[in-house]
């Protein structure tokens, strides 16, 4: 879609947005709550050009971070990067998320050295639950994580909580930046963004301060 190492942000979303890595309707939350907008980025794996464009946009966003190794959050965030280590040549590990009761039982496979800075690849924060556990499998192995870049932030409390918990993240896109995206480009409506804001407004998991 573009030349390695540049993207156009505008064309990135709307090409998730064609390929259904964007929907909009009514969808069930792994909290059980309805959601008038869902993302589904593991559809990326099928589609070469648009994998590679998300790890050029999340390793440009890690610019400036200090790490020797990255981890993406199983399991959707695991091929992205994937990508960012062997296009940039940096080390990865991989954070299982079940102990195999043979061989080495290790939590996280790779080579490493204790104390190493491990920079956290995430698709999309709701809550930021999913870090904070990667967080601590990675802490108990030995590393040291408190840095990590999101594709897309939902903007519910999850950027509050991962701060309340000390870890720093950075976002290519929240849900406000995709919807003036895609409205701009004609391709939802006024109500389909005010139903998503509204939505977003009123399920707050986290709030400033608490």
């Amino acid at each position: 879609m573009c030349s390695r190492g540049s993207v156009n942000k505008v064309e990135f979303v709307r090409s998730l947005y064609r390929h259904g890595a964007i929907k909009f309707g009514e969808y069930k939350l792994k909290s059980g709550i309805m959601s008038p907008v869902y993302f589904d980025l593991r559809c990326l794996v099928s589609l070469p050009a648009l994998l590679r464009d998300a790890s050029t946009l999340l390793h440009a966003a890690a610019q400036g971070m200090d790490y020797a190794c990255i981890c993406g959050v199983p399991y959707t965030a695991l091929p992205i990067a994937t990508v960012i280590s062997v296009e940039h040549d940096i080390p990865m590990v991989i954070r299982r998320k079940e102990m195999k009761d043979y061989g080495t039982k290790k939590m996280v496979e790779g080579i490493f050295e204790t104390g190493d800075r491990c920079l956290i690849i995430e698709d999309v924060i709701t809550t930021g639950g999913s870090i904070l556990e990667t967080v601590d499998v990675l802490q108990k192995a030995g590393l040291t994580s408190c840095d990590g870049v999101v594709l897309l932030d939902r903007q519910q409390g999850g950027q509050i909580n991962l701060t309340n918990n000390s870890f720093n993240i950075r976002s290519v896109f929240n849900i406000t930046e995709i919807l003036d995206l895609l409205l701009t480009a004609g391709d939802i409506t006024q109500d389909t963004v005010d139903k998503t804001i509204a939505f977003v407004n009123e399920n707050q998991l986290f709030k400033q301060g608490s």
